[in-house]
């Protein structure tokens, strides 16, 4: 696979135990992805030569690298940072919550690759502190706490089917600020400076997804304003990212339930965005019907 300047493409997908790897896996695999497992980072290099040799007969590459490489995972990040002159390659991280990977844990009934004689949670812990690093330099991060298999197969099919018709692919993701910031967003935006259309009794009840609330979000003082200087400011980082190679990024926006402002801002946004230049862009509602 290769990019517009011809170069090789890989995408590995690694992460915490129990956070969705073999899940996003088998969701690449049906993308016509050619996946291999539990690959050990020492064998990217020959990987990525076989890639080359192959041409056109295995279009698209995933490798699957985690802690299951035991001492061999030690030399990860060295190894990624030595590949990435030669080839185009990102790296997708997925996590969970604690609370999320204990329970999922459980309910397989399996244990932590690192727990060893500990509890499941002393093997999360673990695993969080080696992977520390590898998550700050990954390329995608994807929480997925609250996603089930099939939301995940999902994400993963809007994030990477197809994805050569857009350099940058956005996903404008709504969301409330009492049920917490989302992990995965590379940049947040604050709606709360505008009137809360709850405390509208024929409102309250609708979303922002609804014309009569989004008529009145975008009425209010400040809100057209907001959305024409915040895509303006986007403009230039969207196109940074696709010098570096960056071909995914989250904006969230938040108000205090995620359901009236930051929904009706965020749809209104990804219109913008979708005039930009070798940009796609979709909405997501993280907490819409969470109240």
């Amino acid at each position: 696979m290769a990019d517009g300047s011809g170069r090789q493409e890989m995408l590995i997908v690694t992460g915490m135990s129990g956070a969705g790897r073999s899940t996003v896996a088998n969701a690449l695999e049906d993308l016509d992805w050619y996946v291999v497992d539990n690959l050990p980072p020492q064998m990217l290099r020959p990987l990525v030569e076989l890639v080359g040799r192959a041409g056109s007969s295995l279009p698209r590459i995933a490798a699957v690298v985690d802690v299951r490489g035991r001492d061999f995972f030690a030399e990860f990040q060295e190894i990624v940072q030595a590949l990435r002159s030669g080839v185009t390659l990102r790296v997708v991280f997925l996590d969970a919550t604690d609370a999320a990977l204990v329970r999922r844990f459980e309910s397989v009934r399996r244990p932590h690759p690192l727990q060893g004689d500990g509890t499941i949670l002393d093997g999360i812990t673990e695993e969080r502190a080696r992977l520390a690093a590898v998550r700050e330099m990954s390329d995608i991060l994807i929480d997925t706490s609250d996603l089930n298999i099939h939301q995940l197969a999902n994400r993963v099919t809007e994030s990477f089917a197809d994805e050569g018709r857009a350099g940058l692919r956005v996903t404008v993701m709504s969301f409330g600020f009492k049920y917490g910031l989302p992990t995965d967003a590379d940049l947040v935006a604050d709606a709360r400076f505008l009137p809360n259309p709850f405390w509208i009794p024929e409102l309250r009840p609708l979303t922002g997804a609804d014309a009569p609330v989004a008529d009145y979000v975008l009425a209010q003082n400040g809100a057209r304003e907001f959305l024409d200087a915040y895509a303006a400011a986007l403009q230039p980082v969207f196109a940074g990212y696709q010098r570096e190679n960056k071909r995914h990024a989250t904006i969230a926006i938040g108000c205090t339930g995620g359901k009236h402002r930051s929904v009706a801002l965020a749809r209104e946004l990804a219109e913008r965005i979708r005039q930009f230049p070798d940009v796609a862009a979709w909405v997501k509602d993280r907490d819409l019907g969470r109240e």
